[in-house]
Protein backbone atom coordinates (compact mmCIF):
# COMPACT_ATOMS: atom_id res chain seq x y z
CA UNK A 1 0.00 0.00 0.00
CA UNK A 2 1.40 3.55 -0.81
CA UNK A 3 2.57 5.45 2.13
CA UNK A 4 0.14 8.24 0.99
CA UNK A 5 -2.99 6.11 1.57
CA UNK A 6 -1.77 5.25 5.09
CA UNK A 7 -3.66 6.92 7.93
CA UNK A 8 -1.47 8.95 9.91
CA UNK A 9 -1.68 7.98 13.37
CA UNK A 10 -0.29 11.00 15.29
CA UNK A 11 -3.17 13.18 13.70
CA UNK A 12 -6.43 13.15 14.42
CA UNK A 13 -9.47 11.92 11.46
CA UNK A 14 -10.61 14.31 9.18
CA UNK A 15 -13.83 15.21 11.10
CA UNK A 16 -13.42 15.08 14.37
CA UNK A 17 -12.87 18.01 16.23
CA UNK A 18 -9.54 18.79 17.88
CA UNK A 19 -9.49 19.43 21.88
CA UNK A 20 -10.16 23.51 22.40
CA UNK A 21 -10.74 23.98 18.23
CA UNK A 22 -14.47 24.86 19.75
CA UNK A 23 -16.64 25.82 22.38
CA UNK A 24 -17.84 22.51 24.55
CA UNK A 25 -21.77 22.16 24.13
CA UNK A 26 -23.80 23.17 27.28
CA UNK A 27 -27.56 22.65 28.32
CA UNK A 28 -29.90 25.74 28.01
CA UNK A 29 -30.39 24.99 31.22
CA UNK A 30 -26.72 24.77 32.24
CA UNK A 31 -26.56 29.26 32.19
CA UNK A 32 -26.73 30.28 36.12
CA UNK A 33 -29.93 32.67 35.20
CA UNK A 34 -32.16 29.99 32.78
CA UNK A 35 -30.50 27.47 36.03
CA UNK A 36 -31.58 29.96 38.54
CA UNK A 37 -35.59 30.36 37.19
CA UNK A 38 -36.06 26.77 36.72
CA UNK A 39 -35.23 26.30 40.35
CA UNK A 40 -37.19 28.87 41.65
CA UNK A 41 -40.09 29.30 39.13
CA UNK A 42 -42.87 28.57 41.97
CA UNK A 43 -41.11 31.11 44.16
CA UNK A 44 -40.70 33.47 41.14
CA UNK A 45 -44.77 32.78 39.87
CA UNK A 46 -45.73 33.64 43.53
CA UNK A 47 -44.02 37.10 42.87
CA UNK A 48 -45.34 37.96 40.02
CA UNK A 49 -48.55 37.71 41.27
CA UNK A 50 -48.21 39.36 44.12
CA UNK A 51 -46.57 42.35 42.28
CA UNK A 52 -49.30 42.74 39.29
CA UNK A 53 -51.78 42.90 42.39
CA UNK A 54 -50.26 45.53 44.29
CA UNK A 55 -50.01 47.11 40.75
CA UNK A 56 -53.54 46.68 40.56
CA UNK A 57 -54.14 48.07 44.31
CA UNK A 58 -51.73 50.86 43.94
CA UNK A 59 -53.71 52.48 40.51
CA UNK A 60 -56.88 51.85 42.27
CA UNK A 61 -55.70 54.56 45.62
CA UNK A 62 -52.62 56.02 45.05
CA UNK A 63 -52.69 57.94 48.20
CA UNK A 64 -53.35 54.75 50.42
CA UNK A 65 -50.25 52.85 48.85
CA UNK A 66 -47.86 55.02 48.58
CA UNK A 67 -47.90 56.18 52.52
CA UNK A 68 -46.01 53.45 55.36
CA UNK A 69 -48.84 53.31 57.84
CA UNK A 70 -50.70 50.71 55.81
CA UNK A 71 -47.13 48.46 55.05
CA UNK A 72 -46.52 49.07 58.99
CA UNK A 73 -49.91 47.96 59.64
CA UNK A 74 -49.52 44.71 57.64
CA UNK A 75 -45.77 44.05 58.63
CA UNK A 76 -47.21 43.56 62.41
CA UNK A 77 -49.30 40.97 61.97
CA UNK A 78 -47.76 39.18 58.95
CA UNK A 79 -45.00 37.54 60.86
CA UNK A 80 -47.52 35.68 62.87
CA UNK A 81 -48.58 33.90 59.87
CA UNK A 82 -45.06 33.83 58.73
CA UNK A 83 -44.40 31.65 61.48
CA UNK A 84 -47.03 29.13 60.71
CA UNK A 85 -46.86 28.89 56.99
CA UNK A 86 -43.16 27.75 56.88
CA UNK A 87 -43.66 24.68 59.26
CA UNK A 88 -46.67 23.51 57.13
CA UNK A 89 -44.46 23.45 53.64
CA UNK A 90 -42.47 20.65 55.31
CA UNK A 91 -45.58 19.26 57.01
CA UNK A 92 -47.50 19.73 52.91
CA UNK A 93 -43.84 18.49 51.46
CA UNK A 94 -43.85 15.13 53.44
CA UNK A 95 -47.19 14.00 51.96
CA UNK A 96 -49.22 15.03 55.18
CA UNK A 97 -51.05 17.99 55.99
CA UNK A 98 -52.06 20.11 59.70
CA UNK A 99 -55.42 21.31 60.51
CA UNK A 100 -54.53 21.67 64.72
CA UNK A 101 -52.20 24.96 64.34
CA UNK A 102 -55.00 26.80 65.25
CA UNK A 103 -55.58 25.48 68.42
CA UNK A 104 -52.02 24.50 68.89
CA UNK A 105 -51.35 28.89 68.94
CA UNK A 106 -54.25 29.14 71.32
CA UNK A 107 -52.99 26.90 73.93
CA UNK A 108 -49.47 27.67 73.55
CA UNK A 109 -50.25 31.30 74.15
CA UNK A 110 -52.59 30.69 77.04
CA UNK A 111 -49.57 28.84 78.96
CA UNK A 112 -47.45 32.42 77.86
CA UNK A 113 -50.49 34.21 79.34
CA UNK A 114 -50.83 32.23 82.77
CA UNK A 115 -47.03 32.42 82.86
CA UNK A 116 -46.95 35.94 82.66
CA UNK A 117 -50.29 37.14 84.74
CA UNK A 118 -48.66 34.80 87.75
CA UNK A 119 -46.13 37.58 87.58
CA UNK A 120 -43.13 35.27 86.08
CA UNK A 121 -40.48 36.87 83.40
CA UNK A 122 -41.88 36.74 79.79
CA UNK A 123 -38.87 35.04 78.60
CA UNK A 124 -40.03 32.01 80.77
CA UNK A 125 -42.89 32.48 79.59
CA UNK A 126 -41.63 31.93 75.93
CA UNK A 127 -39.87 28.91 76.88
CA UNK A 128 -42.92 27.21 78.54
CA UNK A 129 -45.23 28.31 75.27
CA UNK A 130 -42.29 26.71 73.11
CA UNK A 131 -42.36 23.33 75.08
CA UNK A 132 -46.15 23.07 74.75
CA UNK A 133 -45.62 23.18 71.22
CA UNK A 134 -43.21 20.87 70.80
CA UNK A 135 -45.49 18.72 73.15
CA UNK A 136 -48.40 19.04 71.16
CA UNK A 137 -46.82 18.88 68.14
CA UNK A 138 -45.66 15.54 68.86
CA UNK A 139 -48.97 14.22 70.31
CA UNK A 140 -50.46 15.22 67.07
CA UNK A 141 -47.72 13.85 65.06
CA UNK A 142 -47.77 10.48 67.46
CA UNK A 143 -51.67 9.87 66.60
CA UNK A 144 -50.96 10.43 62.63
CA UNK A 145 -47.41 8.28 62.68
CA UNK A 146 -47.61 5.50 65.21
CA UNK A 147 -51.70 5.39 65.71
CA UNK A 148 -51.95 5.57 62.10
CA UNK A 149 -54.63 7.68 61.57
CA UNK A 150 -55.22 10.52 58.52
CA UNK A 151 -53.53 13.47 59.14
CA UNK A 152 -56.73 15.49 57.98
CA UNK A 153 -58.91 13.96 60.56
CA UNK A 154 -57.04 13.53 63.34
CA UNK A 155 -55.53 16.87 63.28
CA UNK A 156 -58.89 18.11 62.68
CA UNK A 157 -60.16 16.48 65.97
CA UNK A 158 -56.99 17.61 67.63
CA UNK A 159 -57.95 21.08 66.76
CA UNK A 160 -61.29 21.13 67.96
CA UNK A 161 -60.88 19.44 71.11
CA UNK A 162 -58.02 21.68 72.36
CA UNK A 163 -59.88 24.26 71.57
CA UNK A 164 -62.62 22.89 73.77
CA UNK A 165 -60.59 22.23 76.25
CA UNK A 166 -59.13 26.21 76.38
CA UNK A 167 -62.95 27.15 76.28
CA UNK A 168 -64.15 24.94 79.04
CA UNK A 169 -61.21 25.77 81.01
CA UNK A 170 -61.32 29.71 80.57
CA UNK A 171 -65.69 29.77 79.73
CA UNK A 172 -64.63 32.49 77.03
CA UNK A 173 -62.67 34.79 79.55
CA UNK A 174 -59.61 36.46 78.06
CA UNK A 175 -56.43 37.86 79.76
CA UNK A 176 -55.67 41.22 79.71
CA UNK A 177 -51.11 41.60 79.78
CA UNK A 178 -50.82 45.37 80.14
CA UNK A 179 -47.38 44.46 82.14
CA UNK A 180 -45.63 43.57 79.02
CA UNK A 181 -44.84 46.64 77.52
CA UNK A 182 -42.14 47.50 80.55
CA UNK A 183 -40.56 44.01 79.53
CA UNK A 184 -37.15 43.34 77.67
CA UNK A 185 -39.09 40.40 75.55
CA UNK A 186 -41.28 43.21 74.63
CA UNK A 187 -38.51 45.85 73.42
CA UNK A 188 -36.78 42.96 72.08
CA UNK A 189 -39.39 41.12 69.77
CA UNK A 190 -42.29 43.69 69.32
CA UNK A 191 -41.13 47.16 69.93
CA UNK A 192 -40.63 49.33 67.08
CA UNK A 193 -36.97 50.03 64.85
CA UNK A 194 -37.03 53.70 62.77
CA UNK A 195 -40.63 53.14 62.70
CA UNK A 196 -40.62 49.22 61.39
CA UNK A 197 -41.74 46.61 63.81
CA UNK A 198 -39.26 44.66 65.20
CA UNK A 199 -41.15 41.17 64.55
CA UNK A 200 -41.01 41.12 60.83
CA UNK A 201 -36.92 40.80 61.13
CA UNK A 202 -37.54 37.65 63.31
CA UNK A 203 -40.10 36.73 61.28
CA UNK A 204 -37.57 36.71 57.84
CA UNK A 205 -34.39 35.32 60.13
CA UNK A 206 -37.24 32.14 60.64
CA UNK A 207 -38.02 31.91 57.21
CA UNK A 208 -34.53 32.16 55.94
CA UNK A 209 -33.06 29.38 58.75
CA UNK A 210 -35.77 27.42 57.35
CA UNK A 211 -35.32 27.57 53.67
CA UNK A 212 -31.70 26.78 54.51
CA UNK A 213 -33.38 23.41 56.57
CA UNK A 214 -34.94 23.22 53.93
CA UNK A 215 -32.45 23.11 50.76
CA UNK A 216 -29.39 22.66 52.33
CA UNK A 217 -29.57 20.20 55.81
CA UNK A 218 -30.33 16.62 55.76
CA UNK A 219 -33.51 17.16 57.04
CA UNK A 220 -35.00 18.81 54.54
CA UNK A 221 -33.71 15.94 52.18
CA UNK A 222 -35.20 13.32 53.65
CA UNK A 223 -38.24 15.39 54.04
CA UNK A 224 -38.87 15.56 50.76
CA UNK A 225 -37.68 11.76 49.92
CA UNK A 226 -40.20 10.37 52.56
CA UNK A 227 -42.78 12.77 50.79
CA UNK A 228 -42.01 12.31 47.39
CA UNK A 229 -42.06 7.65 48.20
CA UNK A 230 -42.11 6.41 51.46
CA UNK A 231 -41.19 3.30 50.75
CA UNK A 232 -37.74 3.85 48.71
CA UNK A 233 -37.18 6.38 51.58
CA UNK A 234 -37.17 3.23 53.86
CA UNK A 235 -34.76 1.52 51.94
CA UNK A 236 -32.57 3.94 51.70
CA UNK A 237 -32.13 4.02 55.43
CA UNK A 238 -34.34 6.81 56.43
CA UNK A 239 -36.38 6.56 59.45
CA UNK A 240 -39.74 7.39 57.84
CA UNK A 241 -42.00 7.68 61.20
CA UNK A 242 -39.63 9.94 62.64
CA UNK A 243 -39.18 11.84 60.09
CA UNK A 244 -43.26 12.51 59.78
CA UNK A 245 -43.36 13.26 63.75
CA UNK A 246 -40.35 15.81 63.77
CA UNK A 247 -42.50 17.52 60.62
CA UNK A 248 -45.26 18.31 63.24
CA UNK A 249 -43.54 19.01 66.12
CA UNK A 250 -42.08 21.21 63.74
CA UNK A 251 -45.33 23.17 63.13
CA UNK A 252 -46.47 22.88 66.78
CA UNK A 253 -42.74 25.31 67.42
CA UNK A 254 -43.93 27.39 64.80
CA UNK A 255 -47.72 27.65 66.20
CA UNK A 256 -46.06 28.64 69.56
CA UNK A 257 -43.94 31.06 68.47
CA UNK A 258 -46.86 32.62 66.58
CA UNK A 259 -48.98 32.34 69.37
CA UNK A 260 -46.51 34.26 71.72
CA UNK A 261 -46.30 37.04 69.21
CA UNK A 262 -49.67 37.52 68.76
CA UNK A 263 -50.48 38.45 72.73
CA UNK A 264 -46.99 40.86 72.46
CA UNK A 265 -48.91 42.57 69.82
CA UNK A 266 -52.07 42.67 71.56
CA UNK A 267 -51.14 42.80 74.96
CA UNK A 268 -54.23 40.50 75.43
CA UNK A 269 -54.65 36.61 75.40
CA UNK A 270 -58.24 35.72 73.69
CA UNK A 271 -59.49 32.22 73.91
CA UNK A 272 -60.42 32.06 70.07
CA UNK A 273 -56.63 33.13 69.55
CA UNK A 274 -55.47 31.40 66.34
CA UNK A 275 -58.57 30.73 64.95
CA UNK A 276 -58.76 33.38 62.16
CA UNK A 277 -55.54 32.06 60.49
CA UNK A 278 -56.76 28.73 59.38
CA UNK A 279 -57.85 29.49 56.02
CA UNK A 280 -55.66 32.37 55.20
CA UNK A 281 -52.23 30.32 56.60
CA UNK A 282 -53.32 27.04 54.20
CA UNK A 283 -54.22 29.40 51.10
CA UNK A 284 -50.61 31.04 51.92
CA UNK A 285 -48.90 27.24 51.43
CA UNK A 286 -50.71 26.78 48.12
CA UNK A 287 -50.27 30.17 46.21
CA UNK A 288 -46.35 30.51 47.64
CA UNK A 289 -46.11 26.92 44.79
CA UNK A 290 -46.02 24.09 47.21
CA UNK A 291 -48.19 21.29 45.89
CA UNK A 292 -50.35 18.58 47.37
CA UNK A 293 -49.32 15.55 46.26
CA UNK A 294 -46.16 15.89 48.78
CA UNK A 295 -42.26 15.14 47.45
CA UNK A 296 -41.99 19.23 46.28
CA UNK A 297 -42.19 22.22 48.23
CA UNK A 298 -41.11 25.91 48.79
CA UNK A 299 -40.17 27.78 51.69
CA UNK A 300 -39.86 31.22 49.77
CA UNK A 301 -42.27 30.93 47.84
CA UNK A 302 -44.92 29.87 51.05
CA UNK A 303 -43.66 33.39 52.39
CA UNK A 304 -44.52 34.90 49.31
CA UNK A 305 -47.55 33.89 49.58
CA UNK A 306 -48.85 34.84 53.22
CA UNK A 307 -47.69 37.91 52.13
CA UNK A 308 -49.87 38.15 48.89
CA UNK A 309 -52.76 36.71 51.38
CA UNK A 310 -51.93 39.61 54.10
CA UNK A 311 -52.28 42.35 51.55
CA UNK A 312 -55.60 41.09 50.20
CA UNK A 313 -58.15 41.98 52.96
CA UNK A 314 -56.08 45.55 53.08
CA UNK A 315 -56.24 46.31 49.18
CA UNK A 316 -59.05 45.72 48.29
CA UNK A 317 -60.54 47.80 51.49
CA UNK A 318 -58.31 50.30 50.28
CA UNK A 319 -58.98 50.16 46.75
CA UNK A 320 -62.59 51.57 48.00
CA UNK A 321 -64.53 48.44 47.54
CA UNK A 322 -66.63 46.87 50.76
CA UNK A 323 -65.42 43.87 53.15
CA UNK A 324 -67.85 42.02 51.16
CA UNK A 325 -64.97 41.37 48.55
CA UNK A 326 -62.49 39.89 50.49
CA UNK A 327 -63.46 36.17 50.19
CA UNK A 328 -64.43 36.77 46.52
CA UNK A 329 -60.70 38.23 45.72
CA UNK A 330 -59.11 35.48 48.18
CA UNK A 331 -60.70 32.86 46.25
CA UNK A 332 -59.54 34.60 42.94
CA UNK A 333 -55.91 35.17 43.93
CA UNK A 334 -56.07 31.31 45.21
CA UNK A 335 -57.52 29.73 41.96
CA UNK A 336 -54.86 32.36 39.51
CA UNK A 337 -52.07 30.89 41.62
CA UNK A 338 -53.05 27.45 41.12
CA UNK A 339 -53.33 27.46 37.61
CA UNK A 340 -50.21 29.27 37.23
CA UNK A 341 -48.28 26.83 39.42
CA UNK A 342 -49.98 24.09 37.18
CA UNK A 343 -48.30 25.55 34.20
CA UNK A 344 -45.85 26.67 35.32
CA UNK A 345 -44.29 23.51 36.74
CA UNK A 346 -44.55 19.75 35.77
CA UNK A 347 -46.41 17.36 38.12
CA UNK A 348 -44.32 14.76 39.27
CA UNK A 349 -46.67 12.44 40.45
Amino acid sequence: MSKTMEPDLHEPTTGIPRPGSQKEWKHPSDHWMRGFILDNRASLGTLGVFIVMMALFMIANPTVFTTWYLYRSVLTTLPVALFVVVPLVFVVTCGEIDLSFPATMGFASWVFALVVQAGYDPFLGIAAALVTGMLLGFLVGSLVVYGGLSSLIATLGMNFLLRGLIQIINEGKSMALTSLSDSWAYTIFSSQVLGIPVQIFWAIGFVVLSAMLYNRHRFGAQVRVVGDNPDSAQQMGIDVKRVRVKVFVFVGIGAAIAGTFSVMINFTWWPTAGDGYLLPVLASVFVGGTPTWGGIGTVVGGAIGAVTVSFIQTGVVAAGLSGFYVQFFNGLIIILSLLGHKWNQARYR
